[in-house]
């Protein structure tokens, strides 16, 4: 769940960011894919970490 959010998240995060840049679609798109991939591993690697230790 946290991957997704993280992804999520991070696509958001980058179309704002690409936005206010002073990008078009395809700079958001990929400032959404790239920031929302980095978030997206990160929340992986959380909710992993999370299971090892309450599980």
């Amino acid at each position: 769940m946290l991957a997704i959010g993280g992804f999520v998240l991070g696509a958001v995060i980058g179309v704002f960011r690409a936005r206010s840049l002073g990008g078009k679609a395809p700079d958001m798109a990929q400032y959404a894919f790239g920031i929302g991939l980095l978030l997206g591993v990160t929340g992986l690697f959380i909710q992993i970490i999370l299971l090892r230790f309450l599980s």
